[in-house]
């Protein structure tokens, strides 16, 4: 991990966040012989007496679910927005240009659910994703028999608990307050996931410049 103090967040709540907002985990691992295995997976994130979990489902007899099996080490990667930063938009232009992003690791050991917990996980993970709708006709409980019958048995639900919490929130901070701000605009001019980071980099701004007097937020939509 890109390990530089000012491009890592000490507000807690913020990591979190990132997690709840952008849930789909790259969640790699490894066989005992060393070779390495990857997916992307769902999660969901869960604080029990004071410590965080998270829980997911993997497809039964997949090369990550094999490796998990026999080595149970895993890293989990959560990314927010990120941008292609120029580095034409800095005061001194005879730099690199760079890349901001919003990263979060987890690391921990994958211990696989009972076919019940299974079950529970299911009923919390489609609820949650049909955005809490009981009458959807997708969550668990409003699923067919047949279907359930079915696809249960080649899935199994994991839990890890967090052993380690890393992040890189790389937002320009190590920038000057003028190029500082040209960035946001820079990046809210061309939209998409450019106009996110923008967005992140400005609620930064004043922690950041807490004496700035070269904007006065006007410049930026």
């Amino acid at each position: 991990m890109y390990n530089f103090s000012y491009f890592k967040t000490k507000d807690k709540q913020a990591v979190l966040d990132l997690i709840e907002t952008h849930p789909l985990a790259f969640l790699t691992g490894s066989f005992t012989s060393g070779v390495q295995v990857a997916t992307q997976i769902p999660v969901l994130l869960e604080e029990r007496n004071g410590e965080l979990f998270l829980q997911g489902h993997l497809m039964r007899n997949t090369d990550h679910h094999k490796a998990f099996t026999e080595n149970p080490n895993a890293l989990l990667v959560f990314t927010g927005p990120n941008a292609y930063v120029s580095a034409s938009w800095y005061i001194n232009q005879q730099i690199g240009s760079t890349w901001n992003y919003m990263s979060v690791h987890v690391n921990g050991k994958i211990n696989f659910m009972s076919d019940d917990e299974l079950i529970q996980l299911m009923r919390k993970l489609t609820l949650k994703f049909e955005s809490g709708n009981t009458q959807s006709q997708t969550i668990y409980d409003n699923l067919p028999d047949t279907y359930l019958s079915k696809m249960l048995p080649a899935i199994i639900g994991f839990e890890i608990k967090m052993e380690k919490l890393e992040n890189v929130f790389k937002l320009s901070q190590n920038r000057d307050e003028k190029s500082y701000i040209n960035i946001m605009n820079q990046l809210n001019a061309r939209g998409g996931s450019s106009a996110l980071v923008a967005q992140e980099m400005k609620l930064r701004f004043k922690e950041l410049f807490p004496e700035g007097v070269a904007w006065d937020g006007t410049k930026f939509d």
